[in-house]
């Protein structure tokens, strides 16, 4: 059986909520389910004492733990009574690879991201999250404005 699974990616803006609100539109109408991601970018820094490399495990910690509670919580919430299924993904990584391994390892249908604007000078040059996706979803990719 096919998996009707959408991944949103979800950030806390006004751009991601709306992208939450097309995807659960279009999940009850195929019957499917949620999973809304959110990606915390973090370099792997291989040089830091070992001190320093406990302090940054304390902080990654207390970051999950206010992405759950602050940004994915709230999210879950406002969604319960839709009647779609909605769980969480929260990982840390490069923000578009990590987006395209939570929607293979979910075997998702789609990939729902919300479009922020222009966009500054560094996303034009360097590519933007909806620019990456575009060229390497493997996936039908829906960009909310």
């Amino acid at each position: 059986m096919m998996s009707s699974t959408i991944v949103v990616a979800h950030d806390g803006s006004d751009s991601a909520e709306r992208a939450m609100a097309f995807a659960v539109d279009r999940a009850k109408a195929i019957g499917g389910s949620i999973i809304v991601a959110h990606v915390l970018e973090w370099s792997p820094y291989s040089f830091l004492t070992p001190a320093e490399l406990e302090e940054r495990h304390v902080r990654r910690k207390q970051e999950l733990e206010r992405a759950e509670t602050a940004l994915l919580g709230p999210v879950l919430k406002a969604h319960a009574q839709s009647g779609v299924p909605v769980s969480s993904e929260i990982r840390y990584g490069h923000v578009t690879e990590t987006l395209l391994k939570i929607a293979k390892d979910a075997d998702a249908i789609q990939i729902v991201i919300g479009r922020k604007g222009a966009g500054s000078f560094a996303d034009r040059f360097f590519g933007s999250v909806a620019g990456s996706l575009v060229q390497t979803c493997p996936v039908p990719l829906t960009i909310v404005p």
